[in-house]
């Protein structure tokens, strides 16, 4: 249990839990980036949350899809599927002891993998752009699994 405390206490995991808290503000703040979306498009996912709106019959046509809306969503949902494994596998691996340059080197490329996923996302920018950056985080996520089982196989 000693152990455990003290590698909380180190500096690659101050590391971290500095890199893990910037990306899941983000995903959080895609949030609020559809909300801004659908608020400034006028598009509601459920026919209740446009209450302010008079009529049934005009009620009705707020409740659609928009391609904009629906863009900020994948890529809030694409968060969803890659910030939750990165945060898991990287407490698992701050746990392992990494060198500090290395550990900073897989949460930085991470973070700013996911930065520039968003932006290109959002932004409609073509491909390989988008794909290039999800690749390089997942490559980064599994890069730290793999040193948490090698490290875990050979204890």
């Amino acid at each position: 249990m000693a152990e455990v405390v003290h590698m909380i206490d180190t500096e690659v995991f101050l590391a971290f839990s500095t890199y893990a808290t910037i990306v899941i503000l983000k995903m959080m703040l895609m949030s609020l980036v559809t909300s801004y979306f659908r608020l400034t498009k006028q598009v509601f996912a459920n026919i209740e949350d446009t209450t302010l709106v008079k009529t049934t019959e005009d009620r009705k046509k707020l409740v659609r899809l928009d391609p904009d809306v629906e863009r900020v969503r994948r890529c809030h949902q694409n968060d969803l599927e890659n910030i939750v494994p990165f945060v898991m596998v990287g407490l698992l691996y701050a746990l392992t002891g990494p060198d500090l340059s290395t550990a900073l080197l897989h949460f930085r490329v991470f973070v700013g993998s996911r930065i520039i996923h968003t932006v290109t996302y959002v932004m409609a920018l073509p491909q390989p752009s988008r794909g290039l950056a999800f690749g390089v985080g997942l490559f980064t996520t599994l890069s730290m699994a793999y040193r948490v089982l090698t490290t875990a196989l050979f204890l």
